[in-house]
């Protein structure tokens, strides 16, 4: 059974399992995007994000007994307490630094294969390198709007910001990756990726 959002979170906070797992399973697919585009492969594998990810979805179920709605998404509950995870997880990658293991040792992944793996590494590289040159908050917008696929509006109740500021750092965020795509690696991303 399908429920409006709202409806659907007032009957995952009364502690109702079935509106409880159907809201986690909306929220779950965007929060790995997330946890991905902002931690990357720390130790070499999307592990790390991924158990992060389970981290958030933990702490949304704890937390939701005591969620109230204030007039806002969902959504900015959600990647409000998965912004502080990505956090946790960033100082704790700090912390440990250990060298990233020799992979001669890891196990070949079935799917997809060495060349499509090389390419998306290669993309995902040099989107990091890119987005490390962007100020904290076009980053985030970034990643929640293009990596996430949040609205304007969802963005903005997660960032404290209104829509159409949102869309105006986005547009400014993705015309400054587009510069520093030519200046950066010579040429510009659009010709990288074909």
């Amino acid at each position: 059974m399908t429920w409006p959002e709202t409806e659907l979170v007032d009957r995952a906070v009364r502690g109702e399992p079935d509106a409880t797992s159907a809201l986690l399973s909306s929220v779950q697919p965007g929060i790995v995007r997330y946890c991905r585009a902002r931690l990357g492969k720390i130790g070499g594998g999307f592990t790390t994000a991924d158990d992060i990810s389970q981290e958030v979805c933990i702490a949304i179920l704890k937390a939701l007994p005591k969620y109230r709605q204030q007039g806002v998404p969902f959504s900015a509950f959600v990647y409000s307490i998965a912004a502080r995870k990505v956090t946790d997880a960033q100082r704790a990658a700090i912390r440990q630094a250990a060298p990233a293991p020799d992979p001669a040792f890891e196990r070949p992944d079935p799917d997809p294969g060495p060349e499509q793996r090389a390419v998306a590494a290669d993309q995902a590289r040099l989107l990091g390198v890119l987005l490390e040159h962007l100020p904290e908050t076009q980053r985030e917008i970034v990643v929640l709007r293009v990596a996430v696929g949040l609205s304007a509006d969802e963005v903005g109740s997660t960032l404290n910001m209104t829509p159409v500021a949102v869309r105006v750092a986005q547009s400014r965020a993705l015309a400054r990756l587009r510069t520093l795509a030519a200046d950066v690696f010579g040429e510009p991303m659009e010709r990288r990726a074909a």
